[in-house]
């Protein structure tokens, strides 16, 4: 009997044109998901592993939701698709057909455009720096991308999301930069 070899995901590569204008924040957010990208042996980032990422470091993006419940709910989705419910996207391309600035290696075309609409809505607010909910509410705005689709099949809404994203003070935006 001949087993077959087990599968050892090659490594998802650093993005450097992107990635070198991230804080050490985000870049911590960027590297968790990378990991989760590795070990879940997807060759790219996408929107999920980032809402991942983003849900386990930020406390300023759990709080963004409708309370704990709702958290535990879609972290609790997130964690099935690593441990199998992602299976169905494993080798596949995210796209939701929103055309990326730049093309990063080891991202997906939508984790690329999420990035640069968070990098956007900073710079909209005067700021350099990214916060995490930034790419929070970048990810809620694709209504094609995984990360959305997980919020809906946890029952997050991603459009009230957005709105409430949307209303942050702007003090709270200002001193935050």
């Amino acid at each position: 009997m001949h087993l077959p070899l087990p599968r050892i995901p090659a490594p998802v590569p650093a993005a450097p044109d992107l990635e070198a204008r991230l804080t050490d924040e985000m870049a911590s957010v960027v590297a968790g998901a990378r990991r989760r990208a590795l070990r879940d042996g997807d060759r790219q980032i996408d929107t999920a592993h980032l809402l991942h990422s983003l849900l386990e470091t930020d406390p300023e993006v759990r709080a963004a939701f409708d309370g704990g419940a709702q958290v535990a709910r879609v972290l609790g989705y997130l964690v099935q698709r690593s441990i199998g419910y992602g299976l169905r996207w494993q080798g596949s391309v995210e796209d939701s057909g929103a055309i990326p600035l730049l093309t990063q290696p080891g991202w997906s075309p939508s984790a690329v455009t999420a990035m640069e609409s968070a990098l956007a809505r900073a710079a909209a607010r005067g700021q350099s720096r990214v916060r995490g909910t930034d790419l929070l509410a970048a990810l809620a705005a694709d209504p094609a991308c995984r990360a959305v689709e997980v919020l809906e099949h946890a029952g997050a809404d991603a459009e009230t999301l957005c709105a409430r994203l949307a209303e942050e003070p702007l003090s709270r935006q200002v001193s935050q930069g």
